[in-house]
């Protein structure tokens, strides 16, 4: 009786679930805000919107893909409030039935320090991102982003520069970094 190890269940599993919230976009509790409430993490993407609201301008930060949120919990946790919830769904992996679309830990939490980290970031959908956009190779070295590697991003005659930082698959963001963080890394 020498191996105690305990069988872990995949339904105990945390990890980044990815999912779809299928409810319009004016509704007044939105899954992202709903599952927050219940203590449980949740990251959808935000952008400013302007509104017109009883004649009045209003900026408000919607998601970027109305239906996309990441959830971090076990299907344990998820599964009866996706049952309860009709509009709540796993994305699931395209030719694999079943298999909800995860994401890696690290490529998770990379990505939203990254969000974190910029005051006003540009998202793109993998159609949106053409070659002649990608610039040079680069490692930010100090600020929010040390450590960071990836491309710039070309944008004809900006001063701004902006690091792509990219949940494969899903969509990359832009962020502005400061052009004395930016190290070229040479390619081999």
């Amino acid at each position: 009786m020498g191996n105690m190890d305990k069988i872990v269940d995949e339904r105990d599993v945390k990890q980044w679930f990815v999912m779809r919230d299928l409810k319009r976009n004016n509704a007044k509790q939105p899954a992202y805000k709903y599952l927050s409430e219940k203590n449980i993490r949740v990251f959808t993407p935000l952008v400013w919107k302007i509104y017109i609201r009883q004649g009045k301008k209003i900026r408000e930060k919607v998601p970027f893909i109305q239906d996309l949120l990441f959830v971090y919990d076990c299907r344990r946790v998820l599964d009866p409030i996706v049952e309860m919830i009709s509009t709540l769904q796993y994305r699931f992996i395209r030719g694999k039935s079943g298999v909800p679309m995860t994401v890696r830990d690290d490529d998770m939490e990379r990505f939203m320090k990254a969000v974190a980290a910029s005051e006003d970031p540009y998202y793109y959908t993998p159609e949106e991102i053409h070659p002649s956009m990608i610039g040079k190779k680069v490692r930010i070295i100090g600020g929010p982003l040390n450590g960071y590697e990836g491309n710039l991003q070309k944008i004809q005659g900006s001063r701004i520069k902006r690091l792509f930082v990219e949940l494969p698959n899903l969509f990359t963001l832009a962020v502005e970094v400061q052009p004395e963080f930016i190290q070229l890394v040479k390619e081999r």
